[in-house]
């Protein structure tokens, strides 16, 4: 059997239901249908609004006749239909939901007063309709005006079924059984609804205060601040406050902004960007804001806790980007706003960032942490910035010319300034490098290294390279894209010129010219368009003729710009992530990015700027990366250790390891490649490898800290250098070595050239005659390994003699190892004494005057290329441990037949006038 209080609220929503209809019918409807379409921009708002109203009124109507049909479903099969089925109960949140979208859409129109602007464009209408208005609103007196009329027919019915539900609903509560999960249900909706009952009073206060204040304001600061949407919280009118340092006349706050009225100027303040800062004394406090710093001051601390309440409630409102239910303040969720944001900003002050465009992450007012700022004429940055200043890494883009032309600067940043690493991109193809003074000291100069193919402007500027060391004459500098000021020049004719250079790279004041002869021209330099150089000096010619081969290998930077001093802007950060402790969220400051074009870059430009990675999971993945440190420190398994993390662009030694490959490809690469940089750039690879060996050390020595345990004594120098040569140079050296040995083929080529020359003459002869040639011993020729056909004689065969050696020699390109270069050279010996031990039929072990001329026909019949880039390669990359052993001794043996080679030309003419290869052997 249904209850009294069902049977009442059955009643209750079929009289809300069909007073909802009247209204819509007598009051939505007729002033939808009589309201033309406004021409100006304040009708049309309320027209909006009163659309927006007619739709909310629509669906409460919906949902109160599901919740009627609900409740005679209930009524009318009462043995099976539960309490509990009702829509009222199971529905709660949804019906309450609808309510509260009724009560925003009437109390926009009341804060615009949209009635009373409706009524007054149509008061003939309206007029005729007074009977049946004031029928449908018996409680309201004859004297008030249509508007008000209007709006408390479209208020007084939801008001009254509101408190009905409430009161329904307790006793609902009160009758169900204790245990029983239909009064739980009760109890919440009886909750909710009660709480409705709070949100609508507090609305309704806040839009008729809303009302009274655009009333109190000229139209100008109307104009300006009115808007539908925003609700006056607290005014200085009612709570006085005084603020500074802009004495503001009037102090508004708004649930959107906090604004201050300054005579004809209105200061308004996103709440969301608002940091509240409790004063030192009871009657002031401070509110940061990016721009300002704002006291508030009020002479009652009763008052000053009015308005710090307020503000920070509102604040928090903001963020959450809905209305506080029930009430200001009572929200379930922290009432403290976050310090930490993410939002957007466009500054207004004059300065730097006037106009600029900040999104991303703040702190206290100030842009703190990941984001992204934009200026008007198109540059951006993305990155890290600390307390309102670029600061980590970061990418800076700023257009030059036409669409999708741009400089674009990747780099460390301190205190708004470029610091340490970078690489600086200009257009989409056109790669620089910025090293040297600027890759050492903040706000140094930049150095550019120009290669063999490219040709800066001036008649005779083929290479220019920069800084070499302190002094005034060693050092190019870049402006303007271009090199000036006092410098070396380095032509590809090898003449050196050390003096000062112009915007165009021209000669100009004083300057030496060292010729490859070795004549000298010391004085003064001058040029001018299509005038040629001229100059005004002494020519010294009694020099005494240098060393071609010294001249032509001259390197440039060695000793005077030590590789120790290189690249400190990458390492840096990598010591100060160790030093740290490794954070995990840390991780991304030390990858730079290396993209191609304006595409890819401004994707990952987005991925710096909308990418946040959860904290926890980079903490976890750094968590297993030290764990896997701690298992694999026996010597085998740190070598797979090691290579794993070397190749994983997730470690931080593998980005470390990526981020100095970038920096080497920019540098040697493309214009970078240039002999005279050899020494430098293979110095500079094993300097990498010591680092990498320190950060593994540093990554150890971090996780052992971890993990409670006491760290690893310091290494000595020759332990350190038997790791780095032995462990690190192999696994890393592959990520340099097509750059690195690019420099080699230049540095040798000329000798290399010769070589070519001497293999090729060599390959004319057959096997026996280059053996008779090179004066191998006959006793040691292996004419049992050649097989003869039919028509074939022996004086003929070719590459059939130590063929195993010369065929395992020709393995030592297939590997960037050195120390697997070396175990080829070794093996190669070894098939070589294994031939003639066969050859004599007894073990045989070679004196080095037969190993020679045995290894000179090998090396002919395995015609290596570049065979002395390899050589010197080997010589200045491999494991000192083997200096003065076997494999040197090799080395030095494989030398010699490089250089040998090189001089046979003369006598293969003199042997040739001896050799008939008709002749039968």
């Amino acid at each position: 059997m249904c209850s009294p209080e069902e049977e009442a609220l059955l009643r209750l929503e079929e009289v809300f239901s069909a007073t909802l209809a009247r209204v819509n019918s007598l009051v939505l409807l007729p002033l939808l249908e009589t309201t033309p379409e406004p021409s100006d921009p304040q009708g049309r708002e309320c027209l909006r609004l009163l659309q927006r109203l007619h739709r909310s009124s629509q669906r409460l109507w919906e949902v109160t006749e599901e919740s009627l049909h609900s409740l005679r479903e209930r009524l009318c099969h009462q043995d099976t239909v539960g309490l509990e089925s009702l829509l009222l109960l199971q529905h709660a949140e949804r019906v309450l939901q609808v309510h509260v979208e009724y009560i925003e859409s009437y109390t926009s129109c009341v804060a615009v007063q949209a009635f009373q602007k409706a009524a007054k464009k149509r008061r003939e209408f309206w007029r005729g309709q007074r009977k049946a208005l004031w029928q449908l609103l018996p409680g309201v007196s004859s004297e008030a005006s249509v508007g008000t009329a209007l709006a408390q027919a479209l208020r007084e019915p939801l008001a009254h079924h509101v408190q009905q539900y409430v009161l329904l609903l307790l006793s609902l509560g009160d009758m169900a059984a204790e245990p029983h999960r239909t009064r739980e249900l009760v109890v919440h909706a009886a909750t909710l609804f009660g709480n409705l009952q709070s949100f609508l009073r507090q609305a309704l206060d806040q839009a008729l205060a809303t009302q009274a204040l655009w009333h109190s304001l000229s139209s100008r600061l109307r104009d300006v601040l009115c808007t539908p949407a925003c609700r006056l919280l607290q005014d200085s009118q009612d709570v006085p406050v005084t603020v500074a340092p802009l004495r503001a006349e009037r102090v508004l706050l708004f649930d959107d902004a906090l604004v201050l009225l300054q005579g004809h100027s209105v200061h308004t303040f996103d709440l969301k960007l608002v940091w509240v800062d409790p004063g030192q004394d009871g009657c002031t406090f401070h509110l940061l804001t990016p721009e300002e710093e704002l006291s508030f001051c009020s002479k009652a601390p009763q008052d000053r806790m009015v308005w710090q309440w307020k503000v920070t409630q509102a604040v928090c409102q903001a963020l959450r980007g809905k209305k506080d239910f029930p009430v200001l303040g009572a929200d379930l969720e922290p009432s403290e706003p976050p310090t930490c944001r993410c939002m957007a900003y466009t500054f207004r002050a004059e300065g730097r960032l006037c106009q600029a465009t900040y999104e991303g992450e703040w702190c206290r007012g100030r842009p703190h942490g990941r984001g992204t700022l934009k200026w008007p004429d198109g540059r951006n940055h993305v990155g890290n910035f600390c307390q309102g200043l670029e600061h980590g890494f970061g990418i800076r883009l700023v257009p030059q010319g036409p669409e999708d032309r741009f400089d674009c600067y990747k780099c460390h940043w301190r205190e708004g300034r470029m610091c340490g690493y970078g690489i600086s991109v200009g257009g989409p193809l056109q790669v620089r490098h910025r090293r040297g003074v600027q890759g050492l000291l903040p706000g140094g100069p930049a150095a550019r290294i120009w290669g063999p193919r490219e040709r800066p402007a001036g008649p005779a500027a083929l290479q220019v390279h920069g800084p070499l060391g302190e002094g005034p004459a060693e050092r190019v500098r870049r402006r303007g894209g271009r090199c000036q000021g006092p410098g070396i020049l380095l032509s590809e004719d090898d003449s050196l010129y050390e003096g000062t250079f112009t915007r165009d790279l021209t000669l100009v004041g004083k300057g030496k010219v060292t010729f490859p002869n070795g004549f000298t021209l010391e004085g003064s330099f001058s040029s001018g368009a299509g005038k040629g150089l001229h100059t005004q000096g002494v020519l010294d010619t009694a020099a005494f003729p240098p060393d071609p081969s010294s001249t032509r290998k001259r390197q440039l930077g060695v000793g005077a710009f030590p590789v120790e001093s290189h690249w400190q802007g990458v390492y840096g950060p990598f010591r100060d992530f160790v030093s740290a402790g490794c954070p995990g969220d840390e991780q991304e400051a030390l990858l730079g990015f290396h993209v191609q074009n304006s595409r890819e870059l401004r994707k990952s430009q987005e991925y710096l700027c909308c990418e946040r990675t959860q904290p926890e999971p980079c903490a976890d993945r750094m968590e297993g990366i030290l764990d896997e440190l701690l298992l694999h420190r026996e010597p085998r398994a740190l070598r797979e250790c090691l290579r794993k993390a070397l190749s994983n662009s997730l470690h931080p030694l593998g980005k470390l390891l990526r981020t100095l490959m970038l920096t080497f490809q920019a540098t040697y690469a493309g214009i970078g490649a240039n002999k005279h940089l050899q020494a430098l750039a293979q110095e500079e690879v094993k300097q990498h490898a010591r680092e990498l060996w320190a950060a593994y050390r540093g990554l150890l020595q971090v996780a052992l800290q971890r993990k409670g345990q006491a760290p690893e004594e310091d290494e000595d120098t020759e332990t350190r250098d038997l790791q780095v040569h032995g462990l690190v140079l192999p696994l890393m050296l592959p990520s340099f070595y097509s750059e690195l040995f690019t420099l080699y083929l230049l540095l040798h080529e000329t000798e290399d050239s010769l070589y070519s020359q001497g293999i090729a003459n060599l390959s004319l002869f057959p096997d026996t005659k280059l053996l008779e040639f090179l004066d191998v011993q006959k006793h040691l020729w292996p004419l049992k390994d050649l097989t003869l056909t039919t028509n074939q004689r022996l004086s003929l065969v070719r590459d059939k003699c130590f063929l195993s050696a010369t065929e395992c020699l020709q393995k030592i390109i297939t590997t960037v190892d050195p120390r697997e270069k070396l175990e080829v050279l070794e093996r190669t010996y070894g098939e070589i004494e294994a031939t003639v031990s066969r050859v004599l039929g007894r073990e045989h072990k070679l004196p080095m005057d037969d190993l020679l001329p045995l290894l000179i026909y090998v090396v002919s019949r395995a015609r290596i290329q570049h065979l002395g880039a390899e050589i010197h390669l080997i010589r200045d990359m491999m494991d000192p441990i083997h200096t003065g052993g076997l494999c040197d001794f090799l080395l030095t043996a494989l030398e010699s037949c490089y250089e040998h080679i090189q001089k046979e030309d003369m006598r293969l003419h003199r042997f040739a006038g001896r050799w008939d290869s008709r002749e039968p052997w």
